[in-house]
Parts: C-alpha cells; sequence; structure tokens
C-alpha cells in the first residue's frame, strides 16, 4: 500500500515551516516516494521552484496550499472576534483549479487581510472547481466545531462542502498525534461523518519538518517568529507531538484501522495532474495606432528615431543594420517588447524623469538607440547586437532601465494606469537568515546574553556561510569546539540558515501581463 504526504510545509510557510524544497526532495528520494505536494500557508511562493526541481527529480509535484478562512466573512475585521480564523487545505488538479487557488490568495491578500490573509466560504465555493479540499489540521472548520460539541454543524458543513466540490474531491483529514487529546476526540468524529454521510477520508502528518529530530530546530524557528518565552506554557509550539515528514510506513501502521486513508492519499495524487507551461514567452498586448501590426509600427519608430539620431547622415550600412535588427526581431517576435519598453522610457523623458543611456548588451542594438531606451551608437563603438539579441539562440532579450531613486514610483504608477492595476505587480523579494544574523536570532530565543552573540556572531566573515566558517575560520571552530553553549547554537543555526525569513517589495522589478 503506498502513501504520499499532502499536507506539508517548507519555510515559504515564513518562520513556521522549517525545510527548503531541495531538502523536502531529497527526502522523497530517500523515502522512495515519486509524489509529494506542498502547501504553503496563505501563498504558493514556492510552487513554481517546487514543481522545477521535482521534475529534475522525475517526483510528481502537487501545487497546493493551506489558506485561512475567515471566522465568517473575509471582509468583517471585527477586534477580537475576526482574528479567529480557520484552516482549509487546498490541492490542484488541472490547469482550472490553478486559476482558482491564484484567484483565491490573490483576494485573500488584497481584500481579506486581517493578521493573515483569509478568504471566506462564499469566495472558495466560487472558486471550486479544479480542486481538491482537505479539512486541514485541528484548526480547521470541522475540527473545530467538533471540538466545540457542535457535531450536527460540523456534520452539515462536512454535506456543504462534499456538494460544492464533489464527494471525489472533498476529504475529511485524519492526522496521527496521539499526545495532542484533541485530535484523537477530532479523529473519532470524523470518522463517524465519513461513514454516516459517504465521505472520503485521508491521512497527512501536517509536517513542518522532515526528521523528529528536527523538531527543536522548528521550535526555535516559531519563538523567533513570535518572540515569545520558551517557557511559557500557553506560547504557540508544535513540540507537543510529530509533525516530521514520517516514513509512509509508518503512516500505513498509524492508520491501519482506516486503511482507506492511507489508500486515497494515491488516489489524490493520481488526481491532480497540473502542469506549468514554462520557457513560453507571454507578452502583454501593445495597442499600435491605426491597427498597424507591432512590427510595423516599431520599423515607423525606427525610421522616426533614423532622423532625429543621424540627420542627414544616414548611410546605407545604418539603414542595412537596422533592417537585419527588425527582421530578427520580426522572427523572434519581440516587436510587442520594444514597444513596451521604448513607451515606458519615452513617457519618463516627458515628464522628466532621468533615465539611464543603456547598460548591458542592450548596448549593442541599434533598434534600442533609435528608439531612445539607449544613448549609445552602437555602430560607433563597433557593438555586437547578436550579443543581445541571436537569431540561432532564441531567448527573451535583457533591457536593465535605470529611473532615478525619487520619481520610480511614477513610472510604476504609469505602467499601472496605461496596462491596468490588475495586470501590473511588483515582484516579491525574500530576506533570508544569513550566517551572522540567524547566530543572533538563535542565540536570543535561547536566552543567551546579547554580547555572547553578537561576539560569537563577528568572529564570522562576511560572506561566509557557518559551514564555510566552522571551516576556515580557527576562533569560529574553537568556540564550537571548546564552548557547550556555542556547539548548541551552532548547531541549530546550521539548520535554520537560508531559511527565508520575511517577504518583503522588490525595489524595482516589476511584472506586467
Amino acid at each position: 500500500m503506498k502513501f504520499y504526504h499532502l499536507h506539508v510545509h517548507s519555510h515559504y510557510s515564513l518562520l513556521d515551516g522549517l525545510p527548503k524544497i531541495d531538502e523536502i526532495l531529497d527526502y522523497c528520494q530517500t523515502l522512495r516516494m515519486d509524489a509529494v505536494a506542498l502547501t504553503d500557508h496563505g501563498a504558493i511562493y514556492g510552487a513554481v521552484e517546487f514543481y522545477k526541481k521535482a521534475k529534475e527529480r522525475k517526483i510528481k509535484p502537487i501545487i497546493g496550499a493551506e489558506l485561512y478562512l475567515a471566522f465568517e466573512k473575509m471582509h468583517q475585521k471585527r477586534i477580537g472576534i475576526d482574528d479567529r480564523r480557520y484552516h482549509v487545505v487546498l490541492l490542484v488538479k488541472n490547469e482550472q483549479g490553478y486559476k482558482n487557488l491564484v484567484k483565491l490568495i490573490t483576494k485573500s491578500h488584497l481584500e481579506g487581510f486581517y493578521y493573515k490573509p483569509r478568504i471566506d466560504e462564499d469566495l472558495l465555493f466560487e472558486h471550486s472547481q479544479g480542486l481538491i479540499c482537505l479539512s486541514a489540521c485541528l484548526q480547521g472548520k470541522i475540527p473545530q466545531l467538533i471540538l466545540e460539541g457542535k457535531l450536527a454543524e460540523a456534520e452539515k458543513t462536512a454535506l456543504k462542502y462534499k456538494e460544492v466540490f464533489g464527494k471525489e474531491n472533498f476529504y475529511l483529514e485524519l492526522q496521527d498525534h496521539p499526545r495532542i487529546k484533541e485530535q484523537k476526540k477530532v479523529n473519532e468524529a470524523l470518522i463517524k461523518i465519513a461513514k454516516k454521510h459517504d465521505i472520503s477520508l485521508v491521512a497527512t502528518n501536517d509536517c513542518h519538518y522532515l526528521k523528529k529530530e528536527d523538531a527543536e530546530t522548528q521550535d526555535i524557528l516559531m519563538l523567533i517568529n513570535t518572540g515569545a518565552d520558551p517557557n511559557d506554557p500557553e506560547r504557540l509550539t508544535m513540540k507537543a507531538d510529530d509533525f516530521s515528514f514520517r516514513k509512509p510506513e509508518e503512516m500505513v501502521a498509524s492508520f491501519k484501522e482506516v486503511p482507506e486513508a492511507i489508500e486515497n492519499t494515491e488516489k489524490i495524487v493520481s488526481l491532480c495532474n497540473f502542469e506549468f507551461e514554462l520557457g513560453k514567452v507571454k507578452l502583454p498586448v501593445f495597442d499600435t495606432p491605426n491597427g498597424k501590426s507591432p512590427d510595423e509600427y516599431l520599423r515607423e519608430l525606427c525610421f522616426e528615431g533614423l532622423k532625429k539620431r543621424y540627420g542627414e547622415k544616414t548611410t546605407p550600412q545604418i539603414e542595412e543594420r537596422l533592417n537585419y535588427e527588425l527582421s530578427v526581431i520580426e522572427k523572434t517576435g519581440f516587436a510587442s517588447y520594444f514597444l513596451i519598453v521604448q513607451d515606458v522610457v519615452s513617457w519618463a523623458k516627458e515628464k522628466g524623469i532621468v533615465v539611464g543611456p543603456g547598460r548591458g548588451s542592450v548596448g549593442g542594438s541599434l533598434v534600442a538607440y533609435l528608439l531612445g531606451i539607449t544613448n549609445i551608437d552602437p555602430l560607433k563603438y563597433n557593438l555586437l547586437f547578436e550579443r543581445f539579441l541571436n537569431p540561432e539562440r532564441i531567448s527573451l532579450p535583457d533591457i536593465d532601465l535605470d529611473f532615478t531613486d525619487r520619481r520610480r514610483d511614477e513610472v510604476i504608477e504609469y505602467v499601472s494606469q496605461k496596462y491596468g492595476q490588475n495586470h501590473v505587480a511588483q515582484i516579491i523579494t525574500f530576506g533570508t537568515m544569513a550566517a551572522r544574523a540567524v547566530v543572533r536570532d538563535v542565540g536570543r530565543v535561547l536566552g543567551y546574553p546579547y554580547s555572547y552573540c553578537d561576539k560569537l556572531a563577528k568572529t564570522i566573515p562576511f560572506g561566509l556561510s557557518l559551514k564555510e566558517a566552522l571551516a576556515k575560520v580557527s576562533e569560529f571552530r574553537q568556540f564550537y569546539e571548546t564552548d557547550e553553549k556555542a556547539r548548541r547554537l551552532i548547531d541549530l543555526a546550521l539548520k535554520l540558515e537560508g531559511c527565508a525569513r520575511h517577504a518583503s517589495t522588490h525595489a524595482c522589478g516589476v511584472v506586467i501581463s
């Protein structure tokens, strides 16, 4: 009997999940598991990385997320009421499901955010197509109703989900955490509801770390997140039980009384067949005047640029180079790309916003020079167009634009207005736990004096990882070998180094769809 993990958190469940994508997939290979799901909290930050790396290892990737469900409605933000929320796990079956998951996550951040990005059942049911729904951990709505003694309401909710998602797309989620008494109560009730109403069961382990011995490290991660006192009995922690990436045979043994919960993991894997279409260029539509094609309009602008740049000094050699570049651009289908870039640059210059003269291989393009994207004459300096755009190796050309920091927001606002707010977004960037910072973070959680942690951190040269510092820096290595406190701190820090710590907005990266 095969078992697959369908409720798994990576370090993209920020300061909650411990394992990185590579570590999850490498461990899958160790356990000979040929499929796995990724279900991070409230987002799919790791989806593309997970998909690509899983495919490289011949592991079937199942894209999903554990979303936050509002207590009542996602637009309500009542103090002391709506800070309570439920969890729900969604897995992508197909392209329709992926689109729906993206819509749900987008609206949860833009419209439902209150402490966490939230959806509600109205929105969930509206976008249920192509998704498999699991009732989630103890924080799920149905488990919470069971714990509150509202069994009739729990049954009613389960039936509603079954009706909306369909019998083969909704599962009551069982977990084996014997040291958590609430879990036993919930499991018993879920099994009864399943039998009574013909609803499927599925076994998961809500994995937040890979191996049992990683539990302490994951707890440190949560303490960095919450800033809580490690000795506070009321603090948020998962140390009460095992939330590791348990071996398939362990899971099978734990659910021997309900084998269908194990069998259904394989069924769900067979139902989830979404494939990303990666590597295909999808450019935004640029509106050209008088119904001209992008290539026609680009040619027109370039010949206008010839007069501005060269006046009467235009030569057959210049026109030959221009026609060659335009033919390559037409062949590669990148005319719209040039038109979009020149439009942004032209607008900025008209508004008196300082734009850089051009940087990188785009300096070799006469078309870019004639459009005003760059101010470098590639013919004067004998610069090669092929370094920028090679007809023998077609890939999206890279045009680096530099706008003055002070007025960059105006440029982004212009692009948003031109292409629509729903088609323009700044990209995300992740701050990760670097060597020095993670030593200080772990030391603080362990209650070590700041001066001690600071002294230890300062022995690590900038740019070196902890592993490299242990190998190359004798002072740091001596701490590790002779000081028990330092050894414990560094061992924990080694497991946390490189984990995503926070998300923020990239200073200048913008996506136009």
